[in-house]
This record gives structure tokens, sequence and C-alpha cells, in this order.
């Protein structure tokens, strides 16, 4: 095998060489050929008196980046010249440096990213994340009444800064804030504005989370419509206030956010109550539960005053004697009653005990009288009432008080 096949493979006892990976790695690139390549632009090197000119392209979407170089009078001939932030196609060749083992591209033509074409990229963008539910009304969390703290990332020394403390604290001094300054435009706003995001949401004392930018033109707000932005706001897990722009501004971001806010200085009365109005609320809360318990208080002491007004509990013990008395009364009437019926019924006793009495043969006999019966032919006893009623040698009984005497009636007279 020759020494240069030997070379082809590398293994650890033939290893290749520095030069020949930086060769075989350039073969590789340089085989690639010209792309066009999207990106915006973070940061441009033109120095008077050179014919290149540096530019650094990142990628929107992912911390991702590369260096682009590309003769100075191409850089001239646009119109207008491209500023950092801006958005721009590029067409290269990737280029690799035997020597200090870099990549970068080699433009030959750079087109700048025209409005429309953004704003049809945000419209396409706004679609894809409504259809993946990252708007639906459902997802919106609310915000707390009083947040214990209060994040708010906004640009350093920015007016919309300004606007939101400036108007939280006129609604409530109390309100504590943490505020992170980032850049609000250009290449750099994305992965600022994400970090800051993080910390905010690691930090256990901040309850709601306030993103912040003053008005601008439509490649200023265009990191507010990034689509790792919207993701990232969307999977905040605590609420999240877009308060981007003014009015007529609306980015991908305030759809995402679980409340909009048509300003900074809108954000800054909703997101504290107003301590006034608050106040004014608790006290007319407090006046009106004074008016209830006064109310139930009165209602509550005219029941007892009608209780207590009541016979029942006025004179508790005269229902009491009233009724022992009609108790006596009764008891009394029964008494005579009951007396009044027997001594009725005695006196109808005596009576007929005297009628019998009077009518019985005793009473006749106890009046010196007798009672002589006979036994006449057929064997039936009568009461003698006439001697001419017996015949002669007839068996009468005479009785006389409590005996009995026998006699036979006979002409000559009454035998014993």
């Amino acid at each position: 095998m020759s020494e240069t096949a030997a070379r082809e493979v590398s293994t650890a006892e033939n290893p290749w060489p520095v030069r020949t990976v930086a060769r075989k790695i350039g073969d590789w690139i340089h085989r690639l050929g010209a792309v066009w390549v999207e990106g915006q632009v973070t940061q441009i090197s033109a120095r008077p008196g050179t014919g290149t000119a540096f530019l650094t392209l990142r990628d929107p979407a992912a911390d991702v980046s590369m260096s682009v170089t590309c003769p100075m009078g191409l850089l001239r001939s646009l119109e207008p010249p491209p500023r950092e932030g801006a958005s721009v196609l590029v067409n290269a060749r990737p280029a690799y440096f035997f020597g200090r083992g870099t990549l970068s591209l080699r433009a030959s033509e750079i087109r700048m990213v025209g409005i429309g074409e953004l704003l049809a990229r945000i419209e396409r963008l706004r679609r894809l994340l409504a259809a993946e539910g990252l708007f639906a009304p459902e997802r919106k969390r609310r915000l707390p009444f009083l947040p214990q703290g209060i994040g708010l990332i906004t640009g350093r020394a920015s007016a919309a800064e300004r606007d939101v403390l400036v108007n939280a604290h006129a609604r409530w001094p109390g309100a504590r804030f943490r505020v992170i300054n980032t850049a609000v435009q250009g290449a750099l706003a994305v992965p600022e504005i994400l970090d800051a995001l993080s910390i905010l949401e690691r930090d256990k004392e901040i309850e709601v989370i306030v993103i912040a930018r003053g008005g601008g033109s439509v490649e200023d707000l265009l990191p507010f419509s990034d689509e790792a932005l919207c993701r990232a706001v969307s999977a905040a897990r605590k609420p999240v206030i877009s308060a981007i722009g003014h009015e007529p501004d609306t980015p991908l971001l305030d759809h995402v956010a679980d409340v909009r806010c048509s300003t900074p200085t809108d954000a800054g009365k909703r997101v504290v109550p107003d301590v006034r109005e608050e106040s004014e609320r608790v006290r007319q809360m407090r006046d009106r539960g004074r008016r209830a318990l006064h109310g139930w208080v009165d209602t509550q002491r005219r029941l007892l005053d009608q209780l207590r007004s009541r016979p029942a509990l006025a004179d508790p013990l005269g229902p009491i004697a009233r009724r022992a008395d009609e108790v006596e009364i009764q008891r009394q009437r029964g008494r005579r009653e009951i007396l009044s019926t027997l001594t009725r019924e005695q006196t109808a006793l005596t009576a007929a005990r005297a009628r019998l009495t009077a009518l019985g043969p005793a009473a006749t006999l106890e009046r010196g009288y007798a009672v002589v019966q006979f036994s006449d032919a057929a064997g039936n006893l009568g009461v003698l009432r006439s001697v001419s009623e017996v015949s002669e040698g007839a068996e009468v009984r005479i009785r006389v008080g409590d005996g009995a005497l026998r006699a036979v009636i006979t002409d000559g007279g009454e035998e014993g």
C-alpha cells in the first residue's frame, strides 16, 4: 500500500495532520456552492480605504450567527443602506480559510427584505401559532389582584419604563418592581428578552411580567413577532402583559400574552389596582356591613321585645295561677255535681224504699193487722178478705208480724 493510500484512513497509528483535516474540510465546504441565506444583520464593519466589508448575520429564531464578507461597492450600492437589525437576503459561497480554520460566507449579492415580505411572513407565523392554539382565550391566565412583585422587561432609560413605573406607583405607591433592561430592537433584542424572561420566571417573588416598548416602525417592532419569543411567552408559568408600541401596533406577542395593553401607560394602570378606588370600595363595604349589622341587630331586638311582651314571658306565673284557679273551680264544681247526684240518687232510693215499705205486708202487720191466706179446693193460696170466702173445714194461714199461725175454719169457729 502506498503512503498516499495509507493516509486516506485515519487511525491512532496513522493520524491525519492538521493540514490534511483542514484541506478535507475546505474541500467539503467548497462543494456546497452558492446558497441564498436569510438573516438579521447584527454587526457591520466597513472601514474607509478598505475594499471589503464585514457583516454578521444572525438567525432570528435561534442563537446562531455567521460572518459574511462582501465588496465595499456592493454594500454602497444598496438603497437604503443596511443597518443593524435589518433583514436581508444574501447570495454567497461558503469560504473556508485554511490558515485560521474559520468559515465565512463570501457574498456576491445582497437584497433587503421589504416591508411587504416582512408582513407576509408575520401573517404566516400568526396563522401557524393560531392553529397551534397559542392565541386561544382559555389559555389566558388572570392577573393577580395585587402582585407581590412585578417584573418589567424594557429598554434602558426608555419612556416605556418611565410610563409603566410612574403610572403604577401613582395607583399603588407600594408596588415592587424588578426591572431588567434589554435591547428592544435589532438582532440582540430577542435573545436578551428571552434571558430576562427566564430570570424573572425563576424569581419566586415575581408574580406577573410586563414586556414594554414604545412605538416604532415595523422593522423596529419585528423582534416582538419573533417565533421563539412568542413560544417562550406562551410557555411561561407566570402571567405576561404585552405593552408594545401604540394602539395600532399589534405584534404577535400581543396575541400570545395573557393581557394585551395598548401602551406602556395602560400596562402601568392595569398591573396594579388604584389605591384610592380600593380604599373607597373598602369604605363602602364597611358602611354596607355596618348597616347590615345594625339592621340585623334592630330586627333581633324587636323580635326579643315582642317575645318579652307576650303574657307568657311578661308574667310567667300569672297564667299558671289563673289555670290553677280554673282547675280549682272546675274541681269544686265537679265535687258539687257528684254530691248533688249522690244526694238525688240517695233521695230517690229512700223514696223507693219508703214506697216499697209502705206497699209491703210487713207494714200492714206492724200496724196490728193480720194477713190471712187460705187454700181453695184446687190447692191455690189466696188472701182472705171475708170469712164468707172460706168454706167450712178449709185450712187458712194467718200471718201476724214475722210469725205464721195455722188454723182450720169450722162451723163452731176457728180451731187453732
